[in-house]
Order: C-alpha cells, then sequence, then structure tokens
C-alpha cells in the first residue's frame, strides 16, 4: 500500500515539507488508536530475534538511525512500526535553525537521498523533555541512542564542551550514545575525525562516564569517506579508548554512478548508491579489528537481501533511514523475517 498508493503522492512535494507533514500524519493516526493496528501489522516478536549487546538487550536488530525524528518528537509512535531502537539526534546544546532551505533532496532514480541539513534540531533541553516520558525503568520502554554533535557555531577547538553538555544532559533519559564527528554538513566537524582530536574526545567523554554510578554505552559514527589507513585509526582509537562499538556508516559526499539530475547538489548521500562502501567498511573493520567491539551498519539498506549482507559483513545490529522512506514500514518487518528465516 505505502509503494503503490502513499509514496507516490508525497514524492510530488517537497521532501522537508512532506517529513513534517508525515510526523502529524503517524501521530494523527496513533491519536485515533491505530498504534495497535501498526503494532500488530509489523512488529514480529521472537526471541530469536532478540540481541544483548554492550549490556543493552535489543528486542530486535532493526533500528532508526539519527536524522529521522532529531528532537525526539514521535519515538514512541515510530516503534510501532517494528523497530527494535530509535536513535534520536543529532542533537547540539543549543538549539539551531541549520542551513538555508532546501535542503533535502530525492535522487528518484538512484533511490538515494541528499541533506545539507546542518544539525536542525531544537537544542538538547527540548529532546529531553520528551524523553522524560520513556522512563528508563519502565516496561514499555523504548530501547533510544542518543546521537550528539556540535553546535556550528563552536569551534573545533571548543567541540568537547559541546559534547559534554549533551552527555550529561541526555545521561539519565537515553539507553546509549553516539559521537557524530562524521556529518559533512556542519563546517570542519569532519576534521573532528582525526587520530589526536578524536582521541582526546572520546576519552574525555569515557572519563565522565566512568564517574557515574553506572556508564552508558558510547559508540562512535564514522564516514564512509575514509581510507584504509584511516580505518584502522579507528579500530585503533576505539581500542585506546575503549568506547563501546562503532556506527558504519554516515552518508558520503561520493558521487560516483550516480544517474539524478540532481546529483551535483550539496551535502551527504544516503540510499542505494552507499549500499557497497558502507558493506566494505563493515567488514574492513570486522575483519581487521578480529570482531573486537559491536558494529550497526547503516548505509543503503532497502531490502531484507542488504539486511543480511550488512549482517553477514559484521555487523550486529542495523539502522534504516533512506531505505525506511523510499520501501516504507513493510521493510522493517521483512528484514526481522528473514533474519529469523536465516536462523531456523
Amino acid at each position: 500500500m505505502y509503494k503503490i498508493l502513499l509514496r507516490p503522492f508525497l514524492f510530488l512535494f517537497d521532501p522537508e515539507a512532506v517529513h513534517h507533514f508525515t510526523f502529524k500524519l503517524i501521530r494523527f493516526a496513533h491519536s485515533l488508536g491505530f498504534g495497535g493496528v501498526f503494532r500488530s501489522k509489523y512488529q514480529v516478536h521472537n526471541k530469536l530475534l532478540e540481541r544483548e549487546l554492550f549490556g543493552l538487550k535489543f528486542p530486535n536488530p532493526v533500528g532508526l538511525a539519527a536524522g529521522f525524528d532529531k528532537n525526539a518528537m514521535l519515538y514512541k509512535e515510530l516503534s510501532n512500526l517494528g523497530f527494535g531502537f530509535i536513535e534520536i539526534g543529532t542533537v547540539t546544546p543549543k538549539a539551531q535553525a541549520g542551513n538555508e532551505q532546501p535542503r533535502l533532496f530525492r535522487l528518484k532514480e538512484d533511490a538515494a537521498i541528499i541533506n545539507r541539513m546542518g544539525f536542525n534540531n531544537g537544542g538538547v533541553e527540548e529532546a529531553v523533555e520528551r524523553l522524560k516520558s520513556n522512563p528508563i525503568t519502565g516496561k514499555k520502554h523504548v530501547l533510544i541512542g542518543g546521537n550528539i554533535g556540535k553546535n556550528k557555531i563552536t569551534p573545533n577547538e571548543a567541540a568537547v564542551n559541546d559534547y559534554i553538555i549533551c552527555f550529561e544532559a541526555l545521561f539519565d533519559y537515553v539507553d546509549y550514545f553516539v559521537v557524530n564527528v562524521s556529518s559533512p554538513n556542519t563546517p570542519n566537524l569532519r576534521a573532528l575525525q582525526e587520530k589526536k582530536p578524536l582521541t582526546d574526545l572520546l576519552q574525555t567523554l569515557q572519563v565522565k562516564n566512568n564517574s557515574k554510578e553506572k556508564r552508558k554505552p558510547i559508540l562512535l559514527k564514522i564516514a564512509p569517506d575514509l581510507t584504509n589507513e584511516q580505518l584502522l585509526d579507528i579500530i585503533d582509537i576505539v581500542t585506546e579508548t575503549k568506547i563501546d562499538g562503532v556506527i558504519a556508516t554516515n552518508t558520503t559526499i561520493s558521487r560516483e554512478g550516480l544517474k539524478s539530475n540532481n546529483k551535483d547538489e550539496m551535502g551527504g548521500l544516503s540510499g542505494q548508491p552507499l549500499t557497497k562502501r558502507s558493506t566494505e567498511v563493515i567488514r574492513f573493520l570486522a575483519e581487521k579489528s578480529n570482531k573486537a567491539f559491536p558494529i550497526i551498519g547503516v548505509g543503503g539498506i532497502h531490502s531484507a537481501e542488504d539486511a543480511l549482507e550488512k549482517l553477514e559483513a559484521g555487523a550486529d545490529l542495523i539502522q534504516l533511514y533512506t531505505g525506511f522512506i523510499y520501501e516504507g514500514p513493510k521493510l522493517i518487518k521483512d528484514i526481522n523475517k528473514a533474519i529469523l528465516t536465516k536462523q531456523l
């Protein structure tokens, strides 16, 4: 139904406007009592789908990547569509409008999206207020990842302070953290992926983390555009700082092989053109580290087969974003059923 009726209609309009409209549509449907209908249609419950990683139990391995629900506005409703976990953000200490519009572009011929949103969000305190209705110890708790970044106006030499502010504010309200230094849409942010600044940033967060009564898992989200030498540095950094894992990968600045007329828009590319490269990065990290740390695989998952390929390459969990937009919530169910079939 989604691909036949709803998607063709939605794709007639501006992508960012459609994003806000879709949020309102999902919220309205839930206000009418359709939450149970969505759960029965899309959720797959089976013990074989559960995963235990870095001290957390995931009800299934299919999550929603950061960027879709930046401000923690719809995480409960989205979990009804079958996701095992929801990653909110990227959030920054202060609210910021992001880059000028238009800043979100569909590449229909490539089943892809280019975005240059620029960490538009309402600020970390706004997200915290919404997450308070999802207590960590609650029986109906939605497993939440907090993706944190720096404000655009914060210089790189002061970036660690922004990450600390977000870390401290979110600590009691998220299950794990993701350090985002790999978005191409905040000026100079990717410079923080270099070995020394990244090591310093992660070590500082780990000191804060280890001072807590009970620490929270910290993961690092990396770009697909890193060289093999840089990926080896990432393995060294994870080992040295003892963070809990890696999310591979963020969007790419590559435009290789694209067909769509708007392929040269500035920003990060996601969707099917990223499928192969993100899987390569996952496999490289898994093999070269001898699977020393968990990996969440994201990038170009548009089918159950894409998801299984990521898992076989070494991912422990996966996340959707662009594939969810193009394929709809049925993709979540299809992936979980395919994983079950593979395991049985």
